[in-house]
């Protein structure tokens, strides 16, 4: 098997975590890009004795470093979600941020996070500690949930209730959706893909965005579908099924980047 072979079935899950550190779909996708880029011109900088899938998050998340090391010297051409970060990064550290992606999003164990960013096991355990600390204590936001499955929709609320947020509404349809948006002006929208009604969440979620300008998370048993790098697609996005731990990690890190929740 070709390099390019072994690397093509990792390629949307290494863009949702670009998209998740950076927060946008236009950087995430450039540090893959950019990746790419580098094992073409040097294939061997993987290493064929070590795994493949660790040696990939970690020169994304390597490029990642190398970006906001440029927002912090004031680099105008970084993205502006990287220089809200930078405003967030003098109060909680990257590493401490990205280990918790790491392993709440992506599924690595702590001693695979570990070889991704340069710690062992024990000093992971505690960055995420730290992380989930900071993070709590500085993003709160009123949230509308478009969750057209009972059972669920009760479970993302009880969650988000859970961890400090309000839930302004849940919606099941594209109508009610769209309508709640208006009335309740949220701070994070929480949407599934396909809704009752049987539209689309997307659909929904791009009719709210025309009136006002909001984060939004979206839940989908597909992922794949959704990163492509190809067109406009989800900056974040969760796969169902997930566990709290996974929806609280998402909550922060869009927030994390959400430049009306930066503290003073």
């Amino acid at each position: 098997m070709s390099l390019g072979q072994a690397i093509a079935p990792h390629l949307p899950y290494l863009r949702r975590y670009g998209r998740a550190i950076s927060g946008s779909q236009q950087s995430g996708d450039a540090l893959v890009a950019r990746l790419l880029e580098t094992l073409v011109a040097h294939p061997d900088a993987i290493d064929a004795g070590n795994e493949l899938r660790i040696q990939l998050y970690r020169m994304v998340h390597d490029n990642f470093g190398l970006m906001t090391d440029r927002a912090a010297s004031g680099d105008e051409t970084v993205p502006t979600e990287i220089a809200v970060a930078d405003a967030r990064l003098r109060r909680i550290p990257s590493l401490a941020r990205q280990a918790l992606l790491l392993t709440a999003v992506e599924g690595f164990n702590a001693a695979e996070t570990g070889r991704i960013i340069g710690r062992d096991a024990a000093a992971v355990e505690a960055l995420i500690a730290e992380a989930m600390e900071e993070i709590d204590r500085q993003t709160r936001a009123r949230i509308l949930i478009i969750e057209d499955e009972p059972i669920i929709a009760m479970d993302i609320e009880m969650i988000v209730r859970e961890l400090g947020h309000d839930v302004v509404a849940v919606a099941t349809t594209h109508a009610e959706a769209v309508a709640d948006a208006r009335t309740h002006q949220p701070g994070l929208v929480l949407a599934d893909i396909q809704l009752a009604d049987n539209s689309s969440g997307i659909e929904a979620v791009q009719e709210i965005l025309t009136a006002m300008t909001v984060p939004v998370i979206f839940i989908t048993a597909f992922p794949e579908r959704l990163l492509t790098g190809d067109r406009p697609e989800p900056a974040f996005l969760l796969t169902k099924p997930y566990q709290p731990a996974t929806l609280r990690a998402a909550i922060s890190q869009v927030l994390f980047f959400d430049e009306s929740t930066v503290p003073a």
